[in-house]
C-alpha cells in the first residue's frame, strides 16, 4: 500500500476532525513495509514483503469512548470509520479513568529513519542469508536464522491541534549455528537503525565460533558463580525490570518498588552505585519516536536510576492527576551506562567464572522481588585465569535483576539490543556479576 507523506497524513487527519461530531477526536496512522528472509538447515525456507497502512480513530462523548480502524483512505471510507467510532462511543459505558485528549505538544524530531535501511531489497536479504549459510558450511556447521527490516511512518493527531509525523526504519537479525551432531551451538543477535552499522558476516562468525567451542561441554555443579553476561543475556533479564517502573503498580503494592505500609521507593538506593539507567528518544544509537503513541504525550530524556537510586517512575495521566504528579510520555528506549571494556576484556580480568551467551525461556517467579527463572543456552563457558577453559552444560537459574544489580563487579561497553522495530530499543553493557544463582543443570545445548 502507498506510504503517506506528511502532507497527505495531515490532510487525512484534518478531514477526520472536520467529520467528527463527538466532543473530541484522536487519530493514529501507521504505515510499514516489512521485509524478511528465513533459513534453516543451511537453506532458505521463506522470504517475504508485507506492506500495510492502518488508521485508528478514537472519539469521545463525555467519558464514553469509541474506537474504530480502517485501511482505506478515500472520503467515503473516512466518513464510515468516524461514524463507526461514534456509534461505539454512544453505546459504551462511561470510563471512570477517562482522560481528555492532550493539549498541543512540542515533538522534537528524532533520527529514527535511515535511507540505507529503507533501501533494503530482496537481493540484500538474500546476501545476508548467503553469507551466513556459506560461512556455516565452510566449518561443517548448520545455520538457522532470520533477518527482518522495517521502514515506514507514524502519525498522531487530535482535535486539540496535536499533530506529529515521523518516518522510521530498523533491522533485526538472529542466527543459531550448530554442529551436525547437535552437540555444539552458538547464537548471535543484532539490531540497528542504520543498515550501514550491520555486518552479517561478523555476526555469523561469532555464532560459528561459539558453536565450535561449545562441543563436549562438561558438567559443573549448580551454585553461585561469578558470571559474565553478554549484552543479549543481560537484556533478557534487565529488560523485565524496565517494565516495572510504573508508579501505580508501586503505589498499589504490586511491584518491587512498593514500600511497606504504602507508597513507593522513589529516591531510595536499591542498586550498586555503578548502575545508571536513563531514557533518551534522541540517542543516536537507539533513537525512538518523540511521542508516546498511546497518550500522545511528548517524550523526554529522563533518568530512571542514578547512582543506584530510583530517580523517576512512569505516571499515566490518570494516576499522575490522582497523585498530584506530572505525566510524561512513556519511555521508548532504555540506556544503561557501562565502561570501556569489551566482553573479551572482562573475561581476561576474571580469575574464575562462567560466560553466558544467552538467557532464554525466562518466566516470572515473584513480581514483588522480580525473581525470575530461566535457562542459559547456545554457548556457556567456564573461565579460569582470564581465559575460556572449556564449555559447560547449560544451567537453570533463579535470579532477580535487583539482586544482580547489587552484585556488579564490572560493566563493559554498551551495545544496541532490540527487535525489528524502533518502538523499544536498549543500549546495554556486558556485565560481570558475582554470586549469580544457578539452581540446576539443563541438557539443552
Amino acid at each position: 500500500m502507498k506510504m503517506l507523506n506528511q502532507e497527505e497524513a495531515k490532510r487525512v487527519c484534518d478531514k477526520l476532525m472536520s467529520l467528527s461530531k463527538a466532543d473530541e477526536c484522536r487519530v493514529q496512522i501507521s504505515g510499514s513495509r516489512n521485509g524478511n528472509i528465513r533459513y534453516a538447515r543451511n537453506a532458505v525456507s521463506t522470504a517475504g514483503l508485507a506492506e500495510n497502512t492502518q488508521l485508528t480513530v478514537s472519539v469521545a462523548f463525555g467519558k464514553r469512548q469509541g474506537t474504530a480502524s480502517i485501511n482505506e483512505f478515500d472520503d467515503k471510507s473516512l466518513e464510515k470509520v468516524i461514524r463507526r467510532a461514534e456509534d461505539v462511543a454512544r453505546l459504551a459505558p462511561e470510563n471512570p479513568e477517562f482522560q481528555p485528549a492532550v493539549k498541543k505538544q512540542d515533538y522534537k524530531s528524532s533520527a529514527t529513519f535511515s535511507e540505507a535501511t529503507a533501501a533494503i531489497d530482496p537481493e540484500y536479504r538474500a546476501e545476508v542469508a548467503a553469507l551466513s549459510i556459506n560461512s556455516a558450511r565452510k566449518h561443517g556447521l548448520v545455520a538457522a536464522g532470520f533477518f527482518s527490516d522495517t521502514s515506514g511512518f507514524e502519525t498522531v493527531a487530535n482535535s486539540n491541534g496535536v499533530f506529529g509525523y515521523q518516518t522510521l526504519s530498523n533491522l533485526g537479525f538472529t542466527v543459531t549455528t550448530r554442529t551436525e551432531d547437535g552437540r555444539g551451538s552458538g547464537w548471535v543477535t543484532r539490531s540497528a537503525n542504520d543498515a550501514r552499522k550491520f555486518d552479517a558476516r561478523e555476526a555469523s562468525e561469532i555464532a560459528i565460533e561459539k558453536a565450535l567451542k561449545s562441543v563436549d561441554a562438561k558438567a559443573l555443579e549448580p551454585g553461585r558463580y561469578t558470571v559474565i553476561l553478554e549484552p543479549a543475556a543481560t537484556s533478557e533479564i534487565i529488560g523485565r525490570m524496565f517494565g516495572a517502573f510504573d508508579a501505580r503498580q508501586a503505589d498499589e503494592g504490586r511491584s518491587f518498588l512498593s514500600k511497606k505500609g504504602g507508597g513507593n521507593r522513589l529516591g531510595e538506593k536499591l542498586f550498586d552505585e555503578q548502575v545508571n539507567i536513563w531514557a533518551d528518544p534522541w540517542n543516536p544509537d537507539v533513537p525512538v519516536l518523540p511521542w508516546d503513541g498511546q497518550a500522545m504525550l511528548a517524550r523526554e530524556r529522563a533518568d530512571v536510576v542514578k547512582g543506584g537510586k530510583i530517580a523517576s517512575l512512569d505516571y499515566t495521566r490518570y494516576w499522575a492527576e490522582k497523585q498530584g504528579q506530572r505525566a510524561t510520555g512513556r519511555h521508548g528506549n532504555m540506556i544503561m551506562a557501562g565502561g570501556g571494556k569489551s566482553t573479551e576484556e572482562l573475561i581476561a580480568s576474571t580469575k574464575k567464572g562462567i560466560l553466558v551467551t544467552r538467557t532464554w525461556y525466562i518466566r516470572m517467579v515473584d513480581p514483588q522481588s522480580l525473581l525470575l527463572t530461566g535457562l542459559t543456552r547456545d554457548g556457556t563457558f567456564y573461565i579460569e585465569n582470564g581465559k575460556i577453559k572449556h564449555p559447560v552444560k547449560n544451567f537453570r537459574f533463579n535470579e532477580s535483576p535487583v539482586s544482580m544489580l547489587n552484585n556488579i563487579d564490572e560493566l563493559g561497553k554498551p551495545v544496541v539490543i532490540g527487535g525489528d522495530e524502533v518502538r523499544y530499543q536498549m543500549l546495554i553493557p556486558p556485565m560481570k556479576v558475582r554470586d549469580f544463582n544457578f539452581t540446576s543443570l539443563s541438557d539443552a545445548v
